[in-house]
């Protein structure tokens, strides 16, 4: 290995991180900010949202709104980013409904919509211009309730997540002679606004806390960098043991 080895130098990569005014994407784009990269971010709310979220950032920024499940605005999406080395989809919902309850179809429809369409849909449009290109980074987002069923959250979400994590799977067996790399974190329950007021009681879990949001964005500096180089097809647990596999 060479000594000048970094491997955590994104200089001069550019990454398109959504779900970025949510608490993991916007901590993973100050980070891969930090170390070099030009970030491209994306959530369906919005460039004031995204900026409040993500704060000042270290280098170029460009800011888009964006419904991922809606393939016409992915597709456009990308021709306004252009070719990019990095994917990082963080979008994804997670709703509190009862299964039982005659109005849960709708809720169930959205969540697979934005959990598996959106990631479907965002590495169609994005694959293809890596694997021209010959590298490229593509990091999913699973769940500790892809491997478990989840701590409180529904069956919707579960098995969207677990759909997440075989498709990881499947795309990284398509990508890897192209050098196109796609792995996927599965984080436990994270201190984001997401599971805010839905009863995670930090005192309930292994290490009597919950994660930040920086410790899962620092996985995802790693696989977009030069450490992550040989990874690929894996799905990356990041919950503190509160699962164990």
């Amino acid at each position: 290995m060479n000594q000048a080895f970094n491997p955590t130098d994104l200089s001069g990569k550019k990454i398109l991180i959504t779900g970025a005014a949510g608490g993991i994407g916007a901590a993973s784009a100050r980070l891969c900010s930090a170390h070099g990269a030009e970030v491209a971010l994306v959530d369906i709310s919005g460039e004031d949202a995204i900026r409040a979220a993500v704060g000042d950032l270290s280098g170029p920024a460009s800011f888009h709104a964006c419904d991922t499940s809606k393939r016409d605005e992915v597709i456009e999406l990308a021709r306004s980013t252009g070719p990019v080395y990095g994917l990082v989809d963080c979008a994804a919902i997670c709703p509190p409904d009862d299964w039982m309850d005659d109005s849960w179809d709708a809720a169930l429809d959205r969540t697979i919509e934005v959990n598996i369409k959106g990631p479907a849909n965002l590495t169609r449009a994005y694959f293809p211009m890596m694997a021209e290109q010959g590298e490229g980074r593509i990091i999913l987002f699973g769940s500790v309730a892809g491997w478990m069923g989840g701590l409180r959250s529904g069956p919707h979400y579960a098995f969207t997540k677990g759909g997440i994590h075989a498709f990881t799977r499947w795309l990284a067996q398509r990508g890897a002679s192209s050098n196109v790399l796609v792995n996927a974190i599965a984080p436990g329950p994270i201190d984001t606004p997401m599971i805010s007021g839905r009863g995670y009681e930090a005192e309930a879990y292994p290490l009597k806390r919950l994660a930040a949001p920086e410790e899962v964005g620092a996985f995802v500096l790693l696989l977009c960098a030069p450490g992550g180089a040989f990874a690929s097809g894996a799905i990356f647990d990041v919950n503190g043991a509160t699962h164990l596999r």
